[in-house]
């Protein structure tokens, strides 16, 4: 299958809380999107390995994706090194993205910058037609290297280089983050309560998608950072 746009997040909700709405938004317009998580968030505080791959199908149910994967790094203690980078290549060029979406440059948690990079190094060497992987079969993969890599915009601010418009899938946006319920508000959990599972956090999700839409004139957006040069037909497709 390939795919038109591929999300990755280090941790199972990152992708959901992060760039959701822009990923409902494409499948409405008939693009084909796959999720990759590197880890299972086997670190978290509330719930477990097992109990968040469930929360991670149930929300990708929500949000239409055509796929989603499951790598086994380490949360916490993964490296950018051969062994990930490979791993993360075979699913490039099993899937042949045009564009890929990644963790945030730099945020709160170290995994999301350390990600960052190995992310956006795999989408580089996947390029490369002299780094053999292979798919399940053990057929030789062909070099595959996707057009765009973009970062989303995580738990700190980070002012983004473009925005996309995702009013009208906000709510299922939304939707997809409380599919995590082990990890956010849920005034009858008996979990100890960390820093997300408040209802301000919650709360600060969608004020920050309010924020990033009032700057196009909308009502949510979320926002994204790109190290090459954005290129448009013409200005009037600026919002």
């Amino acid at each position: 299958m390939k795919l038109d746009i591929l999300a990755i997040g280090v941790h199972p909700d990152d992708v959901e809380l992060s760039c959701s709405g822009t990923i409902l938004k494409h499948i409405a317009l008939g693009k084909k999107v796959g999720i990759l998580d590197l880890t299972r968030g086997e670190l978290g505080t509330r719930g477990n390995a097992e109990l968040r791959t469930i929360e991670a199908n149930n929300a990708a149910k929500i949000l239409g994706v055509s796929v989603r994967e499951q790598l086994n790094m380490a949360d916490g203690f993964f490296e950018n090194n051969e062994k990930h980078i490979k791993e993360i290549i075979t699913v490039l060029r099993k899937y042949q993205p045009e564009i890929v979406l990644c963790n945030a440059i730099s945020d709160r948690h170290p995994d999301h910058g350390r990600s960052a990079k190995l992310e956006a190094d795999a989408c580089f060497y996947s390029g490369l037609i002299k780094i053999e992987t292979f798919d399940e079969n053990g057929k030789s993969q062909k070099a595959w290297r996707p057009k765009a890599v973009y970062h989303y915009i995580q738990d700190h601010f980070i002012k983004p280089d473009f925005v996309v418009d995702i009013t009208a899938h906000m709510d299922k946006k939304m939707e997809s983050i409380m599919a995590y319920s082990s990890q956010f508000f849920d005034p009858n959990s008996k979990e100890p309560e960390t820093p997300i599972s408040t209802k301000n956090f919650i709360d600060t999700v969608k004020a920050k998608s309010n924020l990033f839409g009032r700057a196009i004139n909308t009502d949510y957006a979320e926002g994204f950072t790109t190290n090459k040069y954005i290129g448009v037909e013409n200005l009037f497709d600026l919002k």
